[in-house]
Parts: C-alpha cells; structure tokens; sequence
C-alpha cells in the first residue's frame, strides 16, 4: 500500500503537506466518482473489514487496515464494506465521502503538528480552497442528472475570448478572467503537485502530452502563456532535449 511511509521520512514543510493531501483527495474523489462502479464492486459486505485509501500519487485502494495498534498515521473508516447494501447506493457513497473527508483532513493536519501556528493556518487556508470529498462527489451526481446535460467526453482545449469578442481554442486555461470551464475540468489534475482543478486559479495545457499545470507550478503567466502558440511542458521539454 502506497502510503505516506515513516513519521520521520513525511512531508514536512506547508507546501510537501498540501501537496500529500490533494493527491489523496485527488484519490478519494476518482474512487467516488469516475471510478465508482469499480469501487462499489470491491466493497463486498462478506469480505472482512474494508478501508478506502486515499494515495499521495492520485490513486486510491481499498484494502485491509493496517495490523499496528495504534497505527503510525490515522487511518479511515473501518468496515465500509458491510453497510453497502444496507442502504441506497447513493446514501452509501455519501457516507463514504464523508468519512473520507475526515480522514484525509485528518492525515494533513497529523504530518502539520510540527509546524507553527502561521503555518497551520496557512495549510488550513490552501486545503479548504477545495470542496470537500463530499461535496465534489454529490455535485458531479448532480450535473449528471440534470436533463439536457451532455455527459459526453469533451475537448480539453478551453474556450477563450480574444480581443475582438470573437471566441478561439487555446491550450491556455484563463480562468482569471472568467471563461474557466470549471465542469469542464473538474476532475482535471495538476501534472506536476496533482492538485485538482478550481476556478481560482491560472492553468495551461501541454501540446505535446495534453496535461495541465498550475501556471505557478511551470512558471508560466497568463501574460507569457499570451505568447505561446504551442506550450511544451518541462517533461516533454527535457525528453525533447535528451534525444538530441
């Protein structure tokens, strides 16, 4: 299991937390949402205890609790396997994402014991810049029994306006001056801190492998993005220049 290894070897410092949590929250998220049918699968209420892992990497894993008492880190919930089909499937999720919640805001806060007050206030303010678990899970279910609403994958190039009003595609994902899709890529992930997508924030696509990356992950800002015709990220770029 992919979890965050030793006290002594766990991010330490207010950036390396944050960046554990949305990937475990990334995780969560995939495990409720886009990968729900798999994970309800594997939740068998014959089985014996079942905890949903969140994973630093994005990922997520339904498995046993680990054997030490008490653990090293706080785990999940136990047993959410045997209430599965006690109740309707959606209420059940709900349950799941909630004490989903808990845990991976739990975990966070676990590794930012050490740090100072400012500190903890700081990584408080960057986790709650994201909906919760539950939240993100109950309003995806939302939109997609909204008649009308196509469901079909859609194009990661986001629209944006140019300065004659007209609309043109673009790799760049302006959301600062409001024609971010935030449905659009609500489950899009950072390609390099694998934070989730939110509307508050400068993103731009790669051309080459079509991820996205936080515009301060990449060092890249909407002025410089305006330049760009075809954005390269720094994978694609070094595996270019390795070639060579």
């Amino acid at each position: 299991m992919e979890m965050a290894g030793p006290v002594s070897s766990a991010p330490r410092t207010v950036e390396d937390i944050y960046k554990d949590y949305a990937g475990r929250r990334a995780g969560l998220v995939r495990a409720l949402t886009s990968d729900v049918d798999e994970f309800y699968g594997m939740c068998d209420p014959e089985k014996e205890n079942l905890c949903l892992y969140g994973l630093p990497n994005g990922g997520w894993e339904v498995s046993l609790p680990v054997e030490e008492v008490p653990p090293e880190m706080p785990e999940p919930a136990l047993g959410i396997n045997f209430a599965r089909d006690g109740m309707k499937r959606r209420d059940w999720l709900s349950l799941v994402a909630a004490h989903s919640d808990a845990w991976v805001v739990s975990v966070a806060f676990f590794f930012a014991a050490k740090l100072n007050a400012n500190e903890r206030k700081r990584l408080f303010n960057m986790i709650n810049d994201h909906p919760s678990v539950y939240e993100t899970m109950t309003d995806r279910k939302g939109r997609e029994n909204k008649p009308g609403v196509d469901n079909s994958s859609k194009s990661r190039h986001s629209t944006k306006r140019s300065n004659d009003g007209k609309t043109k595609n673009s790799r760049v994902a302006v959301v600062e001056d409001g024609y971010g899709d935030d449905e659009e890529h609500s489950e899009t992930l950072c390609g390099s801190c694998s934070g989730l997508y939110n509307s508050s924030e400068f993103w731009i696509g790669c051309d080459i492998c079509e991820r996205w990356f936080h515009g301060k992950c990449v060092r890249i800002t909407p002025a410089k993005a305006e330049q760009i015709k075809h954005y390269k990220c720094p994978d694609c770029s070094y595996k270019k220049s390795s070639r060579q």
